[in-house]
């Protein structure tokens, strides 16, 4: 399909803005987009880019592509307690809408994107597309009512330390896809690893509540340590605690993997996308009142440590009371 940049945009990226209060007074088709930022809100702003080979397989299925460049992006606002608003897409295409000899690939893409998009009222108001080698660009904005912005420099000491949902289950999905490793029902974590969730619910409850949030992204403890830093306190993590799936707790009874590998996929793997935060006793309380009133479901949390003073070592990690070492490393592009 040999089309322009132009003929490109119009056919897989220009649409007409259906949501309600969407805030774009101008959207695709100008030099910028002009968008309405409510009185009381702060702007919040997050972008992430894609390199094929490095953050996504080549033979990656363009529709779960579209969907998960989105997701990490919206994890981001969510960790921030902010609402979806508006996106930004810059793409590099090998050759036009043809990728990997599949005519399809970009409708396939965009169809993910939007799947998504879509279910958090999300507008696309711009971008741009390139050739060149495949990699691709998101760059989300959302709102958050000022000074309700949740950051990772406000844990207190004896904060709780709560993680969402389950992890370690994205990593083991990335694992299988590289061949290093061989379970009884894969689908599951590489769906975990490329279908992820954004928890931007949870996010926009823990408002005024989480003293400190993350995403966690490049894996539990290296996220939890940029709290810490920031924060400058320590965390005492037990390791009991940490929420591991029913599907992973399995492969571990069929001795697919033991209990010591399961745990540092939880605690370095990354590619969750869960939310990491501290909160104080009362606000936990006041939190788990907040969800009860949900008509939509919200992840399960999990208590798995408390923040303390500073120590040698920002992370001590305790099985049963009993000290215990794991590593503590993450993902770093760079190494």
């Amino acid at each position: 399909m040999n089309l322009s940049e132009f003929d490109l945009i119009d056919s897989y990226f220009k649409r007409s803005t259906t949501v309600q209060n969407s805030g774009v007074a101008l959207g695709i088709g100008d030099d910028c987009a002009l968008l309405d930022i409510p009185e009381g809100y702060q702007l919040a702003v997050s972008t992430d880019s894609l390199v094929c080979g490095v953050h996504f397989f080549e033979d990656v299925d363009p529709y779960r592509l579209g969907y998960k460049a989105l997701a990490v992006n919206l994890s981001d606002l969510a960790a921030m307690g902010a609402l979806p608003k508006w996106v930004s897409l810059a793409i590099t295409l090998p050759n036009g809408a043809m990728v990997n000899n599949n005519p399809n690939w970009l409708s396939e893409f965009t169809r993910g994107f939007f799947a998504l998009a879509d279910k958090f009222d999300v507008v696309l108001v711009g971008g741009d597309t390139t050739k060149g080698p495949l990699s691709i660009t998101v760059s989300v904005k959302g709102i958050v009512p000022r000074g309700l912005a949740l950051q990772r420099n406000k844990a207190n000491l004896g904060d709780l330390i709560c993680v969402s949902n389950f992890i370690g289950d994205g990593a083991l999905g990335l694992s299988i896809k590289l061949n290093e490793l061989a379970v009884t029902n894969p689908q599951y974590f590489v769906d975990a690893l490329e279908l992820t969730e954004p928890r931007v619910d949870l996010g926009i409850l823990l408002r005024g509540l989480a003293s400190s949030c993350i995403d966690i992204s490049d894996g539990l403890t290296q996220d939890l340590i940029h709290i810490l830093k920031a924060s400058h306190c320590a965390a005492n993590i037990a390791i009991e605690s940490l929420p591991l799936s029913k599907t992973m707790r399995k492969e571990v009874n069929l001795g697919k993997l033991n209990n010591d590998e399961a745990v540092q996929y939880a605690l370095t793997g990354g590619d969750d996308y869960e939310l990491l935060f501290t909160i104080s006793e009362n606000n936990l309380r006041l939190l788990e009142q907040r969800i009860a009133q949900q008509t939509q479901p919200i992840p399960s949390l999990s208590v798995i440590g408390r923040t303390t003073l500073q120590q040698s070592e920002l992370i001590a990690f305790f099985k049963e009371k009993q000290a215990v070492t794991y590593s503590t490393g993450g993902w770093d592009h760079f190494k």
